[in-house]
């Protein structure tokens, strides 16, 4: 029971922390569209609220049974090495997504549809 909690606090968490800060970014990423700049800020500061507390209340505690339930799973099919090998494909995939946001972009982890339109800017200074 003690080991779980310390995976559980050290590592599945800060994980879960990392995923919350994608959807951050995906956010400001989405905002992009709106040209003022404080309707802008204003639109992130709400989406980040309302979607931390939704994400707090609602995902988390779905996000925290759904691991829960595939680290028992995993250690159960596969004993200790099982459980190892999921935090090792858990911390995987969250190094694959923030090198896909941050590095080639966050339209490269949207569906087409929910990708910004590209926005050509034709005025000329002179």
């Amino acid at each position: 029971m003690k080991n779980q909690n310390v995976v559980r606090n050290y590592y599945v968490l800060p994980c879960c922390l990392l995923l919350l800060n994608l959807c951050i970014e995906l956010v400001s990423y989405k905002a992009k569209m709106i040209d003022d700049e404080y309707g802008r800020t204003a639109a992130i500061m709400g989406m980040v609220v309302c979607g931390g507390s939704l994400v707090g209340f609602v995902v988390a505690p779905l996000i925290g049974t759904l691991v829960g339930w595939m680290q028992r799973n995993s250690r159960s099919r596969g004993g200790e090495l099982g459980e190892i090998f999921f935090l090792l494909f858990l911390g995987v995939v969250i190094f694959r997504l923030y090198h896909r946001i941050y590095i080639v972009g966050p339209e490269s982890v949207l569906p087409a549809e929910w990708q910004n339109p590209v926005l050509t800017n034709l005025k000329l200074t002179r």
